[in-house]
């Protein structure tokens, strides 16, 4: 914004409080970036004092992402008001922090929709505003995907001005991806600007008037003018030239870093570097962003933050409220679920029998990458903390590191989120099941998750790991049968995955009393067996809950279903499918994961497989006793189907995707 247009833009702050209402005077005001460019800059930090208590408002009765919003609300603001955006682009990584984002881009209004069905997403989504400009579910992506947009506009005629910034956090900028794009950043001709919201190091010893000076100093225009125009005559008298630039740019930094005592990752690289700086100041933050953001070049400007800042209880404990939930507004008590279910949650069940496993089997080991609570695999942090490893937002790290483990004779129990395992399917294959390495994946979140949406829905994993040569991957639906795949999977020698849902496993009130055995391999179990049924349910893990609710349903129609309760998808039960090749005139599979290409699919190919080959050997068989019908029984597949499924609660999901009680029952209730 240019100073005349400042200046005749601005008003005063006791003008505007008058115009808005009693509790939000400036927020009220803000339908756009434009209008808040429009505001005198003395009103910045009320602007982010009305965004945080908006943010307590609205999470406390619809949850949401809490300490990381409230912690990137300065810098948000900032860059907003700075930036001429959406022409310039603002790129998240993960979009936990984006809230405030939201809210200043014209969604204030519909953001008590945020997380429900129809409402608008928890993440920066390019479908829902043109100020979203990139998906930020997973983290470590954005400097990617910034840098080809920045170059992009280097390559477009009447773009090459515009600006592009990509904001990441400390525990992002570990993972391996983000490693990669500052690497091509420092290497390819850009003019990215990244801006490391670093919430976790502390910047005590960088606060003396030294430090301060010398920050100030690296960002000011006159000392990069002076630097631009000292390079440029050494450039044309031939003493330096763009080969020897960037060793230039790394004594540069390696000098800021002898003088202000403080040594960070990007010394190496030909990236220039700013700060750090506190991220809560906005004033500050607005005038560094003005001084550095027509500079050539990639860099980087380094911001200090708190989680949680502005809500006392936040502060003290950001873990606890990443997504704390429903809470009281005004003491910080959360509120406890309505929900009336006793059961213990899916990962806890694993997390507190994993511990029951390790104090029997001393080579097992615990692994997960940034999610200790989430799967709970801090239980066994907390007691065996040399045998349990949280290797930070790196699930390729993860994966390889516990095949070294594996290697070298231990047991690794992998906890790590279905969506996110994604990331590290190479190293699944190249690294585990080409070895045959006795690594277990414990997949937490498979399946349909519920109000994150689309980038967090696990229903990947039974299609992209049961095509794996050596991996076997079975689904309880109880708790007790993790249990008893989890005792099975300690002694296998050999990979093998076990997945479960979020949220509640169903009540097991003899589960703490229950002993526990093992799953035998490839074999699955009949839960509802009738003489006249003419139709069988296989199901897969959790969804078999909704499989016994709908024929429940069907009973009451008179209509008789059997259910049988696979457990494995590979190895299928093949004894099981011969018996029901021979008793059924149609079969119904039901998997919470894709349709194309997961359970039902094997199903289909092992049915024809098994068709075939009693026809050919004329084996017909029961397994049951008398003989089997090779007439090939009509097979319906239920699933997610091939398209991406949108955020609202599971029940909802599961009910628009067809996989719901109700659901499954009126396909089966619609045979002929």
């Amino acid at each position: 914004m240019s100073t005349d247009s400042a200046i005749h833009n601005k008003i005063s702050s006791e003008s505007i409080a008058k115009s808005g209402s009693a509790k939000y005077p400036l927020l009220d005001r803000i339908n756009s970036p434009a209008d808040l460019r429009a505001l005198p800059e003395e009103c910045l930090p009320e602007v982010c004092r009305e965004l945080r208590s908006f943010i307590i408002d609205s999470l406390a009765s619809n949850p949401g992402h809490f300490a990381s919003s409230m912690g990137a609300v300065d810098i948000i603001v900032a860059l907003h008001y700075v930036f001429e955006t959406p022409d310039d682009r603002l790129v998240f990584d993960v979009g936990h922090q984006a809230y405030s984002h939201k809210l200043l881009t014209g969604r204030r209004d519909r953001f008590k929709t945020q997380r429900t069905l129809g409402g608008l997403s928890g993440f920066p989504s390019p479908l829902e505003s043109p100020y979203d400009t990139f998906v930020a579910g997973h983290a470590s992506n954005s400097i990617s995907a910034a840098l080809g947009m920045a170059i992009a506009d280097k390559l477009t005629p009447g773009c090459e001005n515009k600006k592009t910034v990509a904001l990441i956090g400390d525990a992002s900028i570990s993972g391996g991806l983000a490693f990669e794009g500052l690497n091509n950043a420092a290497n390819n001709p850009n003019d990215l600007l990244i801006i490391l919201n670093d919430n976790e190091m502390s910047i005590d010893n960088n606060v003396g008037a030294l430090h301060r000076y010398l920050s100030d100093l690296s960002t000011s225009l006159g000392y990069n003018k002076a630097r631009k125009k000292l390079y440029d005559f050494f450039h044309t008298k031939g003493y330096i030239d763009d080969k020897r630039r960037g060793s230039i740019l790394r004594f540069n930094n390696s000098l800021k870093s002898l003088i202000s005592s403080q040594q960070n990752i990007f010394e190496g690289l030909n990236i220039r570097y700013f700060g750090p700086f506190d991220g809560h100041d906005v004033i500050k933050i607005v005038k560094i962003l003005r001084e550095i953001k027509d500079m050539k070049g990639p860099r980087i400007l380094h911001l200090h933050t708190l989680k949680g800042k502005g809500f006392d209880a936040a502060e003290k404990d950001p873990t606890t409220w990443h997504a704390p939930g429903k809470f009281d507004p005004v003491s910080g008590l959360r509120l406890s679920s309505d929900s009336k279910i006793s059961s213990m949650k899916w990962q806890d069940v694993f997390g507190e029998y994993l511990v029951d496993l390790a104090k029997e089997n001393p080579a097992l080991v615990g692994i997960t990458a940034a999610m200790p609570t989430g799967t709970s695999i801090s239980k066994m942090m907390k007691c065996m903390p040399e045998r349990t490893f949280d290797v930070g937002i790196s699930e390729g790290h993860a994966v390889t590191f516990a095949g070294g483990l594996a290697a070298a004779g231990k047991h690794p129990f992998v906890a790590i989120y279905s969506s996110f395992l994604q990331r590290a399917y190479d190293n699944i294959i190249h690294d585990v099941a080409i070895q045959n390495l006795p690594v277990t994946f414990c997949i937490d979140r498979a399946g349909l998750v519920g109000e994150d949406g689309v980038t967090h829905h696990g229903v990947f994993d039974m299609v992209y790991l049961r095509c794996i040569p050596n991996m076997l991957l079975a689904a309880p639906m109880d708790a007790p049968t993790l249990r008893s795949l989890m005792l099975t999977a300690s002694t296998f020698n050999g990979p093998l995955a076990i997945r479960y849902p979020r949220g509640n496993a169903p009540a097991s009130p003899d589960i703490d009393n229950h002993k526990v055995s093992k799953a035998e391999i490839g074999k699955g179990r009949i839960l509802n067996l009738t003489p006249a049924a003419k139709v069988a349910i296989l199901s897969i893990g959790e969804i078999g809950n909704e499989v016994t609710k709908s024929i429940d349903i069907l009973k009451k129609k008179g209509i008789d279903v059997d259910h049988y309760d696979m457990i494995w998808v590979k190895p299928l039960d093949e004894s099981l499918l011969k018996e029901i090749i021979g008793r059924y005139d149609y079969i119904v599979t039901v998997e919470d994961g894709a349709r194309d290409g997961g359970f039902g699919s094997a199903v289909c190919e092992k049915t024809g497989e098994l068709i075939e080959n009693l026809k050919v050997s004329g084996d017909t068989q029961s397994p049951a006793g008398g003989s089997v019908n090779i007439k090939s029984p009509e097979i319906i597949r239920l699933g997610i189907p091939d398209r991406w499924i949108g955020h609202g609660s599971v029940s909802q999901l599961r009910e628009i995707t067809g996989i719901d009680a109700k659901s499954i029952a009126n396909v089966i209730e619609n045979l002929k």
